[in-house]
């Protein structure tokens, strides 16, 4: 038996018996809908450049292209505006989201207060916490060194940076940084396929870490401050927003 369940538009599987089903009764499989496969397709057409900033996402077009319906396209165009990714407005569509400078700012500026006092908590934090911003570093330096792909780099670095939040705890705090992260996602991305420069910045958050095991806490917020600065910078100088 199918059925459709939740935002996502996922598809489940329920396992349908005609006797009592005993020990397999919460068996299910899950399969990603056409939605999910389109807006996967799209999200990394932009990661890889192959969509720019201000790019217009034409339904009749992206239909045809990938041989689906309107109404599929449609639905996954409102899963790209809902991540940031892409732009709708009135009498004019959708279109690849284009960074603002002044947003820009105010996110790296809200990230170096919302980092900075998981930073400064490292003394105090569990080691719960502590073992989350350890293990999103290893998945960041590994997606880095095996070459992975500009979505990955991206997703596994912007989730190194909330680990560093996580050690506020405060499941608030962290989403509020998730929320931010999102704004931030496209024009990351799209900086760091432009300086190509992934292992420096693992480097970079690896040294960030060592501080902080060393507790040295000054020099890891100093580090941190220095870091996202220059994250900004590089962000409005690449994309021309300065």
């Amino acid at each position: 038996m199918w059925r459709t369940e939740g935002s996502g538009g996922k598809l489940r599987q329920t396992v349908a018996m005609t006797e009592s089903p005993g020990q397999f009764a919460s068996l299910h499989l899950e399969l990603s809908s056409t939605v999910d496969r389109v807006a996967a397709e799209l999200r990394r057409a932009i990661f890889d450049g192959e969509l720019e900033s201000g790019t217009p996402l034409r339904e009749v077009a992206l239909a045809a292209s990938l041989g689906v319906s309107r109404p599929t396209v449609r639905e996954a165009l409102t899963v790209l505006v809902a991540e940031g990714l892409a732009t709708r407005e009135p009498n004019r569509g959708v279109a690849v989201s284009t960074p603002d400078p002044g947003s820009v700012r105010d996110i790296c500026r809200a990230r170096l207060v919302l980092e900075g006092a998981g930073v400064r908590r490292w003394r105090d934090a569990d080691e719960q916490h502590k073992d989350a911003v350890r293990s999103a570093l290893v998945r960041y330096t590994t997606a880095v060194r095996s070459g992975g792909s500009y979505q990955e780099l991206n997703e596994r670095h912007l989730a190194f940076h909330v680990s560093l939040v996580g050690l506020n705890d405060s499941p608030r705090l962290t989403a509020m940084t998730e929320s931010l992260m999102v704004e931030l996602k496209l024009a990351l991305a799209q900086v760091d396929r432009l300086r190509r420069n992934a292992h420096d910045q693992a480097d970079s958050h690896t040294a960030l870490v060592m501080l902080l095991e060393r507790g040295d806490i000054d020099g890891a917020s100093e580090f941190l401050r220095r870091h996202l600065e220059d994250a900004e910078n590089s962000i409005i100088q690449a994309l021309g927003l300065g």
